[in-house]
């Protein structure tokens, strides 16, 4: 007994003196601090879902007592099960561990406890030495001297890394289940804890059989432990945890990279969790993923096409939904926002609204013929030439002789001009052949463009943050301002809008007919089938559509009238559902019968009218249809004179 105590007394004064000689290496205790947890930036949709969470961590920082209780049992029933009784180390637990590394002949179990660990991750370098080791212990000692057991057990929840680039459990449980921390089951608990023994090969989402026998090594240990009961632990056994891998590929994820993007611009550096307010319609974000995604999974063997982005903003230019690729998981690279490709037909409108502020009017008539400026000779869809035509006739059919035309007489200068005017911001080429839409632009800025046709002549800035604020309610930015003012005069509004409205009533953007709902818009296809898109709007929203290849690879003759023209009704049937029907600034509701377009060189054809005031009950979500079938005007029959002409015509 007498020498057990000397031998204890000198062992402890042994120790003692390495941990003071290895704590001299370290800052002076009155400097120690536990750094800030990296700042989490928590993006919400317009009424408060959570869109994602950015930022280092990946996720939210969480209290204790908001965790389920065997979240933080399962952590220490497989990492360190006399966490609530050591002082910061285990002597039992580094005696156990090295007995066993010792008789297997390799390193087996660890003796860390949780406050080491933290310790390591707090202050220390990753490396293996014994220097660091010792410190380690010492910088334990600390935290337990200075930090209850909650406080420690909590610090290290919210920061411990669980694979897939996810630090605390917040982060892990968003991750692999798509859902807070707050709301995980048992067996989900058990699977964040099992992955702290190796993040990468035991993440769920890498080897699902790897991660599910490692929870249910996790569960028998807080079993045997006493934190779980039998049937707890037989329940859990017999559900498993099941990943979601939604999460990492949602459309959402377009949004909070493009909010990241523009953050420093509002906040500058972030020093704190902040929570931006967006502007974005959850229910229209997951409307125009869903009609984006399910068409091109459906025409992608037959028609050779593998991308696309849809963008939405309303009459003030605020986002409304922004997806930007089928699958965020596979490609970050937003296209709705960065991806510029030539709009084709598309930029038309711009080149008949300069040729209207100069005199012309819808009426005017241009003949359709060959012609040739600087070399360069302007061909037709069809390859045909259809002799004289209205200039609502040369829009709504896409004809690009008279689009050259125009540009030529009104100057191809003008025509970017009034481009820039609307919103497009990118470099315009001021040739003939920017009539044609042979100048880049984004899906963003084009529908940003095209919203003045919606909203009374006025210019917008589309935005996508309202607000920022700190976790205490802390207001740190709110927009403010108009847009650009009146971009458009009324009278020539009105005229642009009727144009557009026949496009979608009668000519190549058929397909986006909506039911009872007025709506203008345009296609655009470029040479080769490489891009097709289809714009348009109602009264209160504006969407484009663009489908593509990212490798430039052209499509099986997907034009704008196709699939991007039945992907946006799709979107905007959805999107409108329980908003008032209105008409379109300067058209008449009864544009069918008031106005009818007719085939160049026959009689006016009465027709039966589309637009109609009456309020409509909202549709369910449109069915994906056949890239062959298009919804047409009721009452009108495959032989009607302005089907054959659209036949004639094709896409634009």
């Amino acid at each position: 007994m007498y020498w057990s105590v000397v031998l204890g007394i000198w062992g402890i004064v042994l120790v003692g003196g390495i941990l003071t000689y290895y704590a001299a290496h370290l800052p002076p205790a009155s400097e120690w601090a536990v750094p800030q947890r990296p700042p989490n930036v928590r993006i919400v949709s317009a009424n408060g879902t959570l869109i994602a969470n950015r930022g280092d961590t990946g996720g939210e920082a969480v209290r204790l007592e908001q965790l389920p209780s065997y979240l933080p049992e399962a952590v220490m029933a497989i990492e360190d099960r006399r966490f609530r009784y050591h002082f910061g180390i285990d002597p039992i637990g580094l005696a156990r561990a090295a007995f066993v590394n010792y008789t297997s002949g390799r390193t087996v179990q660890g003796g860390s406890t949780l406050t080491q660990q933290l310790a390591k991750n707090l202050f220390l370098k990753p490396e293996r030495t014994m220097q660091r080791k010792m410190q380690e212990v010492v910088m334990a000692l600390w935290l337990e001297w200075n930090y209850s057991k909650d406080e420690i057990l909590e610090m290290y929840l919210n920061r411990v890394y669980l694979g897939a680039g996810a630090y605390g459990v917040d982060a892990a449980s968003r991750v692999y289940f798509g859902k807070s921390a707050h709301l995980i089951n048992l067996a989900e608990a058990a699977t964040i804890a099992g992955l702290l023994k190796a993040p990468s090969k035991y993440a769920p989402t890498r080897n699902a059989a790897l991660a599910e026998g490692r929870a249910q090594v996790v569960i028998a240990s807080m079993h045997k432990a006493g934190f779980i009961t039998a049937d707890d632990a037989k329940n859990a056994l017999f559900n498993p945890a099941h990943v979601v891998t939604s999460h990492n590929s949602s459309s959402g994820n377009y949004v909070a990279d493009y909010v990241m993007e523009l953050l420093p611009g509002f906040v500058g550096s972030i020093g704190e969790d902040i929570i931006v307010d967006t502007t974005i319609d959850w229910d229209m974000q997951q409307a125009a993923e869903t009609a984006l995604t399910t068409r091109i999974a459906e025409s992608c063997q037959e028609f050779n096409v593998t991308q696309g982005a849809v963008v939405t903003l309303n009459r003030s230019g605020a986002i409304r939904a922004l997806v930007g690729g089928v699958d965020y998981r596979k490609s970050q690279f937003n296209r709705a926002v960065y991806a510029r490709r030539q709009p084709g037909s598309a930029f038309k409108p711009f080149v008949y609204l300069a040729a209207l502020e100069r005199g012309m009017t819808p009426n005017t008539v241009r003949r359709d013929a060959r012609v040739t400026y600087r070399g360069w000779t302007p061909k037709n869809y069809t390859k045909r030439y259809y002799g004289d035509v209205t200039l609502t006739q040369a829009l709504a059919f896409s004809i690009n002789t008279v689009a050259a035309k125009l540009a030529h007489e009104v100057g191809p200068a003008n025509v970017a001009r009034t481009a820039r005017r609307l919103g497009i911001t990118s470099a315009l080429k001021s040739n003939p052949s920017i009539a044609l839409g042979t100048s880049e632009v984004t899906p963003l800025e084009i529908a940003s463009a095209y919203v003045p046709f919606s909203n009374g002549g006025y210019g917008v800035v589309p935005h996508v943050v309202r607000q920022i604020r700190n976790e205490h309610g802390k207001v740190l930015y709110r927009r403010s301002g108009d847009g650009t003012g009146r971009v458009v005069r009324g009278d020539k509004l009105s005229e642009i809008n009727t144009m557009m409205a026949q496009t979608v009533y009668g000519g190549t953007g058929k397909r986006a007919l909506l039911a009872g709902r007025p709506a203008g818009g345009k296609t655009g296809t470029t040479q080769g089938y490489k891009d097709a898109w289809f714009i348009g709007y109602t009264n209160s929203l504006t969407t484009a559509v663009w489908l593509g290849n990212d490798n430039n690879k052209p499509m099986k003759k997907v034009s704008g009238g196709t699939l991007p023209a039945e992907i946006w009704a799709w979107v905007m049937e959805t999107e409108h559902q329980g908003i008032p029907i209105a008409r379109l600034p300067g058209v008449p509701i009864n544009l069918a019968e008031t106005s009818p377009l007719w085939k160049p060189g026959t009689a006016p054809t009465r027709r039966q009218p589309t637009f109609v005031a009456a309020p409509q009950q909202p549709q369910p979500p449109r069915p994906a249809v056949q890239a062959t079938t298009a919804p047409r005007p009721q009452n009108n029959t495959s032989t009607s004179p302005l089907d054959l002409l659209g036949r004639l015509f094709g896409g634009g």
